[in-house]
C-alpha cells in the first residue's frame, strides 16, 4: 500500500486494557498484510511487557481509548503512549470504536486461515480485548486509506508473546541484540556490531524484517525449531542445494512481500476521484506491483527445480506448497492474457517507467496505445537533442539522466564546461565533479516524462483502466500470495543469513545445538558470535547448568570478561532457538521462555531514579515475572548502594533465586557471595583466571572451575591510577583482617553442609546421565564408577 522500499516500521498497533490488569493489543502491518493480536496480565506497574511489544513492532501510529481505565497504581495505556512514545502519531478513538464482537466477525472474515485453525471459535471470550483493538484498527486503517481490505487476504496470528521466548526491552539493549552499545570498539577503529547487524546478509526487506523479529522473538516451540535446523544441515552437507537456493531466490524481487499488500487492498469506491489526477501514483503502484508478481511468478519454475529433490521436512513442505500449487499457474496465466511475456520487474528508473509504459499488451485499450507512442516520441526527442548539443557545444561526456521526480535532466562533467553555457542552459544543482542542467524544452516536457504532470497520469490511469478486472482476478487467490511472500521470506533468512553466516566460517566453528524436554544447559567452548567475527584469538568458555546446580556464580577482577560472557551465553541461546547453528564444539539446552538480564549502571533521569533505584526496578521486574524455564543473568547487583546493604541486597537475591528451576548466571565482585556455595549445594562457583606479575594483572579470560582469589586486585589497579603508597599500603591491612574472619567462616560451613554438597553432585552426574546419548553399556559403566567414588569419598 505503501511504495516505500524502505526497513522503517509499517506498524499500526491500537492498546486497550481493562481493571484488572489485562492489556489487548492489535498490530497491523501494512507491508505484510498480517494481524498480529496479543492479550495478557500486565504485571509491572511499570507496562513492562506492553513496552516490550511496543519495542518489537516498533508502530508509527499508536491508537487509543479517550478514558483512563486503567488498575489502581497504574497509569493506564494513553498516559503510557504520552509518556514513552511521545515522537509516535497517537490516535484517539471512542471507546464504541472498541468492540470485540465487530472484531471477531472481521477476523473471521479477513483471515487467510480457517477460524478454527485460529482458535478464534474456542478462545473468543479470552480474546475480547485484544479483539476490540483489532475493530478499530480495522476500523482506523479503512477510513484513513480510503480502502476496503479483501476478505481471506490477511495473515492473522493469536497471541504471538506467548508462543515465543520474551526478551523485555532492556535486555534488547544490553544484549546488543538490535543495536551496539557503543558504535566502535575500544582500542581499535573497527565499528561494532550488534548481533541482527552480524547476520543482516539478507536480500529482501521482508527477510530482514522476519529476521529481526526472530531476534527479538525467539521461537519456543522445539518441533518448529528442529525443522529449521534439520534444513540447515541439509544446506550444509549438500553444497548443490545450497547454491541452488541462493541462485533461484536472486531471481525473486526484492519487494515480492511488499507487492502483497497492493493485492490486500482496493479503493472503496471506483469512481473520477479514486482516478483522478491525486491518485494517478496509485494506478501507477498497482502497475508495477502487477509487473513484480509477474516477475516473482516467472521465477518459481526455478526454485521447483532446485527443490524438487531436498530431504528436509522444511524444504518438502515448501516445494508441496509453493511449488505444487495450481494457483500460481492459474494466476500466470491470468496475468498473461492481459501483460506482455517479456515485460519483467527493474530498479532502473527509466528502464523500469518503459517497462510500466508497454506492460499491457498492444490492442487491449485504442488511447493506451496511442499514449505509448507519445510517450515514445518525446523519449526519442529528448535523446535526439542529447546528441544535437554533443556536437554542437562540444559536450562529448553530455550525459542525460532520469529519475522519478525530475524526469531527463542534462549532466555535464565540470572540466568540460569551458566558460559561460547559453542561457537555455538552466543550472539546478553544482556537484564537486559535475552539473546538473535543464532546458526549457525540458521543463515543458516534465509533465510527459513525470509522475507529476497530466499527460502522464492520463497514461497512467489509463494503464489501470486496463488492469482493474486483472487485480479482481489475482485478489480471488490472494491467499496463495500471502503464502508465496511468508516461504520467500523464510527461505530469505534460513538461505542468505544463517547459512551463509555459517559458510564463510572455518569448518566446525558452528554446531547444531540440542534440546531437551528438561535437561542441563550445557555449552563446550562457546565463543561470542558478534566478537569472534572481530578478534581472531577469542578464547572460547564453558557453561554447565541443571537442576541440581541451577546457580552460577561467577567472579573475577574488572575486565576479565565476566560481562562478556553473560552475553555470550544469552546470544548463544538466542541463536539456538530462532533455529541456527550456534559458536560451540556442543551445546544443549532447554527452550528459554524468558531472559532477564541485570547489566550495566546509570541514572535514569527520565523517571527520576538514581543508579540504585534503576538497578531495584530491573531486579524487582525479574522477581515478580520470573518462571521455571527462565534465564537469569545478573552483573554485580547492589553495587550501587553502601557496601553492606548492597551485599545483603544481592546475598537474598541470589537466596530467592536458588528456590526456583530457573537457570541464573550471576557475576560478581564481591567474593562474600561464594559461600553460598558452602550452605546452598545448587550453587556453582566460577572465576576469571587472572595473573598477577610485576603487580599487573594479566587477563588470560578463561574462566575455570571454584573460587581463586586474586590478592588485592583493587588496590593494584589503584596503585596503577596513581593513588598515594601509603593509602594503599593502610587499605591492605584492613582487607587482610576481613579477608581472614571470611574464610575461617567458609571453612565452618564446609564441613557442616559437606554430606549435603555430595548427594547434590551425585544428582547432578545422574541428571547428565538421564539425558546422555551414550550406550546402555556405556552409561551402565559410568553409574558403576559413580557408585564406587561416592563410597570412596572421593567425589
Amino acid at each position: 500500500m505503501e511504495d516505500d522500499a524502505s526497513e522503517k516500521s509499517t506498524f499500526v498497533v491500537a492498546l486497550i486494557e481493562n481493571r484488572a490488569k489485562e492489556v489487548g493489543v492489535a498490530a497491523f502491518d501494512l507491508r505484510s498484510a498480517s494481524l498480529h493480536l496479543s492479550q495478557y496480565i500486565e504485571t509491572s506497574r511499570s507496562y513492562q511487557n506492553t513496552k516490550t511489544l511496543m519495542h518489537f513492532y516498533d508502530p508509527m501510529v499508536i491508537i487509543v481509548p479517550p478514558n483512563k481505565v486503567a488498575p489502581d497504581s497504574m497509569v493506564g495505556v494513553s498516559e503510557l503512549v504520552d509518556r514513552f512514545y511521545s515522537t509516535t502519531r497517537k490516535v484517539v478513538m471512542m471507546r464504541g470504536c472498541f468492540d470485540d464482537t465487530t472484531g471477531a466477525v472481521l477476523v473471521k472474515s479477513l483471515a487467510a486461515k480457517e477460524p478454527s485453525a485460529l482458535g478464534l471459535d474456542s478462545y473468543y471470550k479470552q480474546y475480547y480485548l485484544c479483539l476490540a483493538a483489532a475493530a478499530a484498527t480495522i476500523k482506523w486503517i479503512e477510513a484513513e486509506k480510503g480502502i476496503i481490505i479483501t476478505n481471506h487476504s490477511l495473515l492473522v496470528t493469536f497471541n504471538g508473546s506467548y508462543d515465543h521466548m520474551n526478551i523485555d526491552a532492556t535486555s534488547v539493549h544490553n544484549l546488543e541484540i538490535i543495536e551496539p552499545l557503543q558504535s566502535t570498539l575500544w582500542g581499535t577503529t573497527n565499528k561494532k556490531r550488534s548481533l541482527f547487524q552480524t547476520l543482516k546478509t539478507t536480500r529482501t526487506i521482508g527477510g530482514t524484517r522476519l529476521l529481526r523479529a526472530n531476534l527479538l522473538q525467539p521461537l519456543k516451540d522445539v518441533g518448529t525449531i528442529k525443522a529449521r535446523l534439520d534444513c540447515l544441515d541439509e544446506l550444509m552437507t549438500n553444497e548443490q542445494l545450497f547454491f541452488g537456493l541462493s541462485q533461484a531466490l536472486r531471481k525473486f524481487p526484492k519487494e515480492t512481500d511488499r507487492v502483497l499488500c497492493h493485492f490486500c487492498f482496493k479503493p472503496k469506491k471506483v469512481t473520477r476521484e479514486v482516478l483522478g489526477i491525486d491518485n494517478a501514483r496509485s494506478s501507477q503502484v498497482l502497475i508495477s506491483s502487477i509487473i513484480l508478481l509477474k516477475t516473482a511468478l516467472d521465477a518459481l519454475p526455478l526454485l521447483s527445480t532446485v527443490l524438487k529433490d531436498a530431504k528436509s521436512v522444511l524444504l518438502g513442505n515448501v516445494y508441496n506448497s509453493v511449488c505444487e500449487n495450481e494457483k500460481y499457474a492459474s494466476i500466470k496465466k491470468r496475468i498473461g492474457e492481459e501483460i506482455d511475456e517479456d515485460v519483467l520487474h527493474a530498479r532502473v528508473p527509466f528502464v523500469a517507467r518503459t517497462q510500466q509504459c508497454f506492460a499491457v499488451k498492444a490492442g487491449i485499450d485504442g488511447m493506451l496505445d496511442i499514449a505509448r507512442r507519445t510517450f515514445c516520441d518525446t523519449s526519442e526527442a529528448i535523446h535526439s537533442l542529447a546528441n544535437k548539443y554533443r556536437e554542437e557545444y562540444k559536450l562529448p561526456n553530455l550525459k542525460i539522466p532520469f529519475n522519478n521526480r525530475q524526469g531527463f535532466y542534462f549532466s555535464i562533467p565540470q572540466k568540460d564546461v569551458q566558460g559561460k553555457l547559453p542561457s537555455k542552459f538552466i543550472q539546478v544543482a553544482n556537484y564537486n565533479y559535475f552539473k546538473i542542467y535543464s532546458l526549457a524544452f525540458l521543463i515543458y516536457l516534465i509533465p510527459i516524462q513525470c509522475s507529476g504532470g497530466e499527460t502522464w497520469e492520463q497514461y497512467t490511469l489509463l494503464n489501470a483502466r486496463a488492469c482493474f478486472k486483472l487485480m479482481d482476478a489475482i485478489r480471488k487467490e490472494v491467499s496463495a500470495l500471502t503464502l508465496l511472500a511468508e516461504v520467500l521470506c523464510l527461505l530469505d533468512m534460513i538461505v542468505n543469513s544463517f547459512a551463509n553466516m555459517i559458510s564463510t566460517k572455518p569448518v566446525d566453528r558452528y554446531t547444531r545445538p540440542r534440546f531437551t524436554d528438561n535437561g542441563p544447559l550445557a555449552i563446550d567452548a562457546g565463543r561470542h558470535p558478534i566478537l569472534e567475527s572481530v578478534h581472531n584469538e577469542f578464547t572460547p568458555n564453558n557453561l554447565f547448568l541443571s537442576e541440581a546446580s541451577n546457580v552460577v556464580i561467577v567472579m573475577g577482577p574488572n575486565m576479565s570478561g565476566k560481562s562478556t560472557y553473560l552475553q555470550q551465553v544469552c546470544l548463544i541461546i538466542i541463536l539456538a532457538q530462532i533455529g541456527c547453528y550456534v559458536p560451540a564444539n556442543f551445546a544443549t539446552l532447554r527452550a528459554v521462555d524468558r531472559i532477564f538480564t541485570r547489566m550495566g549502571t546509570g541514572d535514569n533521569l527520565e523517571s527520576n531514579s538514581s543508579t540504585f533505584m534503576t538497578e531495584m526496578k530491573e531486579t524487582a521486574f525479574i522477581m515478580q515475572n520470573v518462571s521455571e524455564r527462565s534465564l537469569i543473568v545478573m552483573d554485580e547487583l547492589g553495587r550501587a548502594t553502601s557496601s553492606s546493604d548492597g551485599f545483603a541486597i544481592a546475598w537474598s537475591c541470589c537466596e530467592h533465586l536458588l528456590s526456583l528451576k530457573a537457570y541464573t548466571i550471576f557475576a560478581t565482585h564481591m567474593e562474600n557471595l561464594s559461600e553460598l556455595a558452602t550452605i546452598y549445594p545448587n550453587v556453582n562457583i566460577l572465576h576469571f583466571h587472572v595473573e598477577v606479575k610485576n603487580n599487573r594483572l594479566d587477563f588470560k579470560f578463561q574462566l575455570k572451575d571454584g573460587l581463586r582469589h586474586v590478592p588485592h586486585y583493587g588496590l593494584l589497579l589503584a596503585g596503577v591510577a596513581g593513588l598515594p603508597g601509603s593509602v594503599i599500603e593502610t587499605a591492605r591491612s584492613i582487607t587482610s583482617q576481613i579477608t581472614s574472619k571470611e574464610t575461617k567462616r567458609m571453612g565452618v560451613n564446609s564441613e557442616q553442609y559437606h554430606g549435603i554438597q555430595k548427594a547434590y553432585r551425585v544428582a547432578q552426574q545422574l541428571i547428565c546421565l538421564k539425558y546422555s546419548s551414550q550406550d546402555e553399556d556405556s552409561i551402565r559403566q559410568a553409574l558403576q564408577n559413580l557408585k564406587e567414588s561416592y563410597i570412596a569419598g572421593t567425589l
